[in-house]
């Protein structure tokens, strides 16, 4: 793999990781590490500060979600509103922090999709709402009753949040969680085939 490449799907083996000093990325405001290993010759890694700030990376107790940032997915989201970037973000962040080898793509052409033994869940920004697309063949249970759409479709539903509206983190990161499970037994399609 190319340096530098930030390999989407790469996984990074911690027992034979050798990384790199942090470097601040300002184009795109993250912090940027090199990683190599045995299994992954060299994959830089980058976490996303939302602080604004270009003090280093935070750790510790109130320390953000590290993950492989796919740079397409950030112009994605520096093309929307303010509050649609806001509404992206945190869905982005909530994704991620349902399990750590979640990876972040670009699908039909312009698409922000978030993958893990499959699809989890892709965004769609319209006009006045965001769409959060669940790849869950319709089979996750909604107990809060967030989903707003596709409640008959086999393949995905609909999570849209609106100007103003909170995103019910708790209830969507569960769901992201069960995807994810769900994912990693087989899939919706083999899941759903159980009788």
């Amino acid at each position: 793999m190319p340096s530098g490449s930030g390999s989407r799907g790469a996984r990074i083996h911690t027992s034979c990781a050798v990384v790199s000093a942090p470097t601040f990325d300002r184009a795109f405001a993250r912090w940027c590490l090199t990683v190599e290993c045995a299994c992954h010759p060299v994959d830089r890694v980058c976490a996303v500060d939302r602080t604004g700030n270009d003090s280093g990376p935070r750790v510790g107790k109130n320390a953000r979600v590290s993950y492989v940032v796919d740079p397409r997915v950030d112009t994605y989201i520096e093309g929307l509103p303010a509050w649609q970037q806001a509404v992206c973000r945190e869905v982005r962040e909530l994704v991620h922090s349902a399990d750590p080898e979640v990876v972040e793509t670009i699908k039909r052409s312009d698409r922000p999709y978030f993958t893990l033994s499959g699809n989890i869940c892709a965004l769609l920004a319209a006009k006045d709402h965001v769409n959060v697309f669940l790849y869950d063949g319709g089979i996750v249970p909604d107990p809060d009753g967030i989903i707003t759409g596709g409640h008959a479709n086999r393949t995905a539903r609909t999570v849209a949040i609106r100007q103003g509206e909170a995103v019910n983190a708790p209830a969507l990161l569960a769901m992201f969680r069960q995807i994810i499970a769900d994912n990693r037994a087989g899939g919706w399609r083999r899941i759903g085939r159980k009788p």
